[in-house]
């Protein structure tokens, strides 16, 4: 047997083929539901604390080592008063230095020993 392809077949393969897969949307932090956040790694990363408990590392897209030091503020743009991955910038207090958030991954909970 043999198989044939049509050029409309053989264009819609091509086309299949070639599509990349489908991004996963950004994830984003509601601000509101934050109960502290801490610098991590010399200013590489961020560790928010939700009210729920859970908890987000945010690699950040630079080092950003004046948050050791020093706090931060953001403007947040969205309606909802979330942040995203990869969108968001903050200005570390006092030195001016701009960060911007890379991606986020949820983590577990410290465990305490006792």
């Amino acid at each position: 047997m043999r198989t044939v392809f049509t050029p409309a077949l053989l264009a819609a393969s091509l086309f299949l083929a070639a599509a990349p897969a489908m991004a996963a949307p950004p994830i984003c932090i509601d601000t509101k539901q934050i109960d502290s956040s801490q610098e991590q790694n010399n200013g590489k990363a961020i560790l928010f604390k939700m009210r729920d408990g859970t908890q987000w590392r945010n690699t950040l897209k630079g080092a950003c080592p004046d948050l050791a030091f020093d706090g931060y503020s953001w403007v947040v743009r969205n309606p909802d008063e979330s942040v995203c991955e990869d969108t968001q910038s903050l200005t570390v207090l006092h030195s001016g230095q701009i960060c911007v958030l890379g991606k986020f991954e949820k983590v577990a909970p410290a465990r305490h020993t006792g």
